[in-house]
C-alpha cells in the first residue's frame, strides 16, 4: 500500500513538473499568416499586360443577369479543343480604372502609369462541363461580381506570407536607407487605408521587394505635393493657438512614423501591400521605406 502511494506521489509530482511548460506551449500565441481574403481579393499593378485570350463570356439566366456571383455557373470560351477538363480551376480579373479621374497628390497619374495596369481580383471558377468550344463553370469564391469580357486564367497558389508581431513596432525609426517611394492607391482606388486594407505602392522585385518583406509608412509635415492642396502654412496663419519664432519647413521637422505594411504580390515596378499596423489613417500620397 505505502508503495502505491509512493508511486502516486511520484507521478503527481512530475505531472505538476510538465503542466505549466505545457500551458505556457498551449497559450504562447499562433503566428498569423495572410487570410485567404487579403491574399486572393487584393488585386495587383503590373506594367506586363495579363494574358487575356481567356474570358467569360456568358451564364446561366443571362436573359435576366448581368453579373455573376457566388454559385452561380458561367460560360468560358475555352473547351475540349483547347484542353480545358472538368475540375480545372481558374483565376478571374478584371482590368480596372479610376472612375474619377481625379489625382489626389501631385504625381499620383505619372506614378500609376508607369506601374501599369490595374487589375481586380473578382473570384476563382471551377469547370464543370467541358463541351467542344465553350466550358462551363461554378464561381467557387467571390471578390466582386463577375462580368462579361473578365479576363480567366489558370489558378496559381499565391503565397500567405506570416505577420510579424505588431509590438515591434517603432514608432521613432530612424531613416532605413533602403528603397524609398509612396502609398500610390490601393483596392477601389479608395484615398484612406486602415488595418488590413490593400494598397498598391511604386516598388516592385526591380528594387529587391519580394513577398513577406515589410515597409514602414511614414508622411513630411508641411510638405505640399503629396497630399490636396491646402492652405500653405496654414499652421502659422491661423491665430489664437500659439506660433513659434519663424516658420519651419518639412525637412526641419521629423517625419511622422504612421504604420507598417507587408508585401503580399509583387510586380516588376509595383507592389500590393496589405497595413498590418497605423497609429492613425493612412493616404495615397504617403511615403514608404523597405524596412
Amino acid at each position: 500500500m505505502r508503495a502505491r502511494l509512493a508511486v502516486l506521489f511520484i507521478l503527481g509530482c512530475l505531472g505538476a513538473a510538465v503542466t505549466p511548460a505545457q500551458t505556457a506551449q498551449q497559450a504562447a500565441p499562433a503566428v498569423q499568416q495572410a487570410d485567404f481574403s487579403s491574399v486572393y481579393c487584393s488585386g495587383f499593378v503590373s506594367d506586363q499586360k495579363v494574358p487575356d485570350e481567356i474570358r467569360l463570356i456568358s451564364g446561366e439566366q443571362s436573359n435576366s443577369k448581368l453579373i455573376f456571383s457566388r454559385g452561380d455557373y458561367v460560360y468560358i470560351n475555352r473547351g475540349q479543343d483547347k484542353g480545358v477538363r472538368v475540375g480545372d480551376r481558374f483565376t478571374v480579373v478584371r482590368p480596372v480604372k479610376d472612375p474619377t479621374d481625379v489625382p489626389w497628390f501631385k504625381w499620383q497619374d505619372k506614378l500609376m502609369r508607369a506601374m501599369g495596369t490595374a487589375y481586380q481580383d473578382t473570384g476563382q471558377v471551377r469547370v464543370v462541363n467541358v463541351q467542344p468550344k465553350v466550358s462551363i463553370a461554378q464561381i467557387i469564391f467571390s471578390c466582386e461580381y463577375m462580368q462579361r469580357g473578365d479576363v480567366v486564367e489558370p489558378y496559381q497558389d499565391r503565397p500567405a506570407p506570416s505577420y510579424k508581431d505588431p509590438a515591434a513596432f517603432d514608432h521613432f525609426a530612424p531613416v532605413s536607407g533602403k528603397p524609398v517611394a509612396m502609398v500610390v492607391s490601393g483596392t477601389d482606388f479608395a484615398l484612406v487605408y486602415g488595418k488590413n486594407h490593400a494598397m498598391y505602392v511604386n516598388l516592385g522585385s526591380n528594387q529587391g521587394v519580394k513577398v513577406g518583406d515589410y515597409l514602414r509608412i511614414f508622411r513630411y509635415q508641411g510638405s505640399m505635393a503629396e497630399t490636396v492642396p491646402i492652405e500653405p502654412g496654414f499652421q502659422y496663419t491661423m491665430f489664437g493657438f500659439g506660433s513659434t519664432p519663424e516658420r519651419y519647413q518639412w525637412n526641419d521637422l521629423p517625419r511622422e512614423i504612421l504604420g507598417e505594411a507587408m508585401v503580399i504580390s509583387v510586380s516588376r515596378n509595383s507592389s500590393t501591400v496589405v497595413l498590418t499596423y497605423s497609429s492613425t489613417s493612412v493616404y495615397a500620397g504617403d511615403y514608404v521605406e523597405i524596412e
